[in-house]
Order: structure tokens, then sequence, then C-alpha cells
């Protein structure tokens, strides 16, 4: 399908207008290579409009949480709140005139003599689209698809029983005993913010997990350029037992193997506390184990404990779907898991993947660099052009 400012279809289609692929079109535009974006949804970074909760701010400082070409500016909070990352997102679109088609759910994505066909679904209309490109940008993030646990009784709970994306805060919670199942980032500043609310919290920690500050992330993050990664290891939880002491006498065992080797293990990141520990370690949240059956409103754990529950929240995570459309991987660039299957952001065919190696903002602006520079060799290599017009803000 053509563009409105050319007439000419332009030589990369992107999926997905999260950060990853707003950085993947604006690196793109900065280099005339002209893209189309496909996305799902309505809006431009809708995870972060639609599906976080009022108090989230970013864990990291502004300096190493901004897209290329766009740092924040120097009177924006060190962690920005959800709200002003919206806007920042907003503005970045129309800086960089990325041209969006929202609403758009690709249905397949195919490899066929020498080019990309895509096919798309209009959402507002039920028509089908058909789209082809030289280049294909796989930017559907890793927070695509919720992920429910399998506890016996869950559909029959007679409380409220939500997902963590439609979590959005306290309010109507006070006084309310709330059940939040997992303890990564999300669970843990959702038991927080019903502590605060008034709520009787509790939270189900089912495994080990790394608590760190902001300030220990920060500072450790900053040391990747000088220290090998089990250094930094040793630092960050030597730093971490000035805080915390020791989390494993309040129900949150640390794991064997340090916080930042473990991420490049398993893609598992550190939790971030934000006041949840003091409210665990004085009692105002309740560590539980893990859930093995619902009974009406009444949740049973590991350890036989039986508890009645106004409201559960699972905090229980996000999978990628890119696997259920992207039809032509021949060299794995994308694992069965949707997510980043080697360390090359590219594979074969003019398939690239933005946003899906588990690195949050930081890869969503060295993805896009690297993919915005190589599709631009490629066409200048071959003489051809990126069909932008020089139509870019």
């Amino acid at each position: 399908m053509a563009t409105a400012a050319t007439g000419i279809a332009p030589p990369v289609i992107i999926v997905g207008a999260g950060p990853s692929g707003l950085a993947a079109s604006a690196c793109l535009a900065r280099r005339g290579v002209a893209s189309l974006v496909l996305e799902r949804d309505d809006c431009v970074g809708s995870l972060w409009r639609k599906r976080a909760y009022d108090r989230l701010h970013l864990h990291l400082p502004k300096q190493i949480s901004a897209l290329p070409h766009a740092p924040h500016a120097d009177d924006a909070p060190d962690y920005l709140p959800r709200n002003h990352f919206v806007r920042y997102l907003d503005a970045y679109a129309d800086r960089f005139d990325v041209r969006a088609r929202l609403r758009r759910e690709v249905r397949a994505a195919r490899f066929v003599d020498g080019r990309w066909e895509v096919e798309a679904v209009d959402l507002g209309t039920g028509e089908a689209e058909r789209h082809a490109a030289k280049f294909l940008v796989v930017a559907t993030g890793e927070f695509d698809e919720r992920v429910l646990p399998e506890v016996p009784g869950l559909d029959t709970f007679t409380g409220e029983a939500m997902h963590s994306r439609d979590y959005v805060s306290a309010v109507g919670m006070r006084g309310k005993a709330v059940l939040v199942v997992g303890c990564g980032n999300s669970g843990m500043e959702i038991a927080l913010d019903l502590a605060e609310g008034g709520a009787a919290a509790s939270i189900v920690v089912r495994g080990e997990l790394h608590l760190m500050t902001r300030e220990i992330m920060s500072a450790s993050t900053a040391l990747f350029a000088y220290l090998p990664v089990w250094m930094i290891d040793k630092l960050a939880l030597l730093a971490c037992f000035l805080v915390f002491g020791d989390t494993a006498k309040h129900g949150l065992p640390r794991p064997a193997v340090g916080p930042f080797a473990r991420k490049l293990q398993i893609n598992a990141y550190p939790v971030i506390d934000v006041g949840t520990y003091s409210k665990i370690k004085n009692g105002q949240i309740q560590v539980l184990p893990a859930m093995t059956s619902i009974d009406g409103d009444v949740v049973e754990f590991a350890d036989g404990r039986r508890q009645r529950f106004d409201a559960i929240v699972l905090a229980t995570g996000y999978r990628s779907t890119a696997k259920k459309w992207l039809k032509s991987d021949g060299d794995g660039l994308i694992g069965d898991n949707g997510m980043a299957a080697g360390r090359s952001p590219k594979g074969e065919n003019g398939l690239y993947r933005a946003g899906l190696a588990g690195r949050g903002i930081y890869g969503s602006f060295t993805d896009a660099q690297f993919i915005a520079e190589d599709i631009s060799m490629q066409l200048q290599g071959s003489g051809e052009s990126g069909n932008d017009n020089g139509n870019v803000a």
C-alpha cells in the first residue's frame, strides 16, 4: 500500500507502535527511509497509555530512558511518571512524522518472491489489507498477551479478579482483603499501592527474587562499561544487603545467581523497591506462598493456610505473540516464546526485530539505530530510494 506523501509503498513495514516501533521509524526517517507502521490498538504507546497503573514510573533515570534523537527535558523528573512518558511518546511520533496505521491487526507475514507480504485486518471496518515491503521490523514488544496462572477454582472466584493490566489504582479497595499474585515489579508496586490505599494487601511470592533500589540499579547499570558482570553483581548485592538486610527473613529469598547474571541467563528483571519492603517488614503487606486452589472467595495456599479475599490481582506477566503471525523466520531470529533468540536484531531476508531482547527502552534505542543504519546502507548499496521524498519533521 502506498503512502499519501509519495504514492509509493515504503520499503519498510514496522509492526507495532510502541517505543521500539516508534524509534525504528524515527531513525529510518532521519536517514531518509520511509516506513509504514501497523498498530493493533487505536493509539501509539498503548501499553503505557492503557495497560499501566496510575502510579507507575520508569525505573531507570531519564538519561537512559529516552528514544533516539529526543532526550528528555532537563526539567523532567529523574524517573518519569507514566503520563509524562505517554506525552513524550505522542510528541516523538509527531516530531518524526511516524506514519502509523492504527487498529490494524497483523494476521500473517511471509517472505515471498523477494519481499515481505503482510496480511492485516482493519479492526474498525473488518476489511482485509495486504501490504508488501523489502524489509520487515517486528516491534510488537514482550508485553503483548497476558499470562494467567492455572489454579483450580480461579474461574469460579466469587470476588473481583483482574489481570494487572486492568488495575488502575486502589480506589474502591479500602477495607477490602486483596491478594496480589506475582512478585515482579508490577506485583510488588500494586501491593504497595493497595496498602497505601487502605486495603488489607497480601502478595504471593512463589520463587526467588532480587530486590534493589532505583539508585543501586542506576549505579550498577553505569558500571557495565567498565566492569565484568560478576563484579557488578558482587557490588550490587553488597549494596542491597546494606540497604535491606536479609530479605529471606521476610519471605523474599534471593537467588544464588547475581541479579545481572540472572537477567542475562533467564531474562528475569530485578525488582525495584519503591516502599513495598518496609510495609512487608511491618506487617502491612502479608507474604504468602503459591496458591493451590480457590473455593468461592477462599484461597488455599501451599502451606495449608486458607484465607478469604474480596479481590485478586493477577500480576502474572505477559508473553510475546510475534510467532503467531510471523510465518517466515528461517534462521530463528525470534524464538518460540516470541523473544529474541540471538544477539543481533537482524535476521534473514530483510527481517529485523526491535525491543524483544529484554533490555527495556535502552534496547529500543540501540535496536532502532542498528536497524536504520543497516537498512539505509543496503538501500544505498543497491541504488534504491528510501521513498521518503524529504517529508521528515
